[in-house]
């Protein structure tokens, strides 16, 4: 078991759960990182986010390297970032973010694929029905790989002001 080690600037900790769920809801993208024998591997995933189910969804090949990965071990820790900018003259960034460890599952029932691409659709489109009307179909339903992500821990953190003052 990995030690969950708090954050050293308390003052910069979520404490929210509902808080560190919209930074994931509302982030562009998510980052995952992976190990299979020892070695590391890192990607960036454009995702859809259900909150009562605390998962992330996202698409992909079925086969690859991503892939090969999450066969040999599902553990995948990774995060979600609100970039509010660099803060010129201030030498400070502001942001928010929510790290999580959770377990990756792929989904073959034919409905929850529809369900999980509906809602990816639906966060990064600004006119979902359109996109769904012309990408959604057995076809393309049944080609796309589509992981699960569950969440089983959650951190957050975020630097809302500026505190370095040279």
């Amino acid at each position: 078991m990995v030690e969950m080690k708090g954050i050293r600037r308390k003052e910069k900790a979520i404490e929210d759960q509902n808080e560190m769920k919209d930074v994931i809801k509302k982030a562009n993208h998510i980052t995952i990182a992976m190990c299979k024998s020892n070695v590391p591997y890192l990607v960036t995933l454009s995702h859809g986010y259900d909150p009562d189910q605390n998962c992330i969804f996202f698409h992909c090949a079925k086969e690859g390297k991503k892939i090969d990965y999450l066969n040999e071990n599902n553990i995948v820790w990774g995060q979600a970032l609100i970039d509010k900018g660099y803060v010129q003259g201030d030498c400070d960034h502001l942001y928010i973010t929510t790290q999580f460890k959770g377990k990756v599952s792929f989904i073959e029932d034919f409905e929850k694929k529809k369900q999980a691409l509906i809602n990816m659709i639906h966060k990064i489109d600004d006119n979902p029905k359109q996109v769904i009307d012309k990408q959604i179909s057995e076809k393309s339903i049944s080609r796309v790989g589509i992981g699960r992500i569950d969440i089983e821990y959650m951190s957050g953190k975020k630097a809302k002001d500026v505190i370095i003052n040279l």
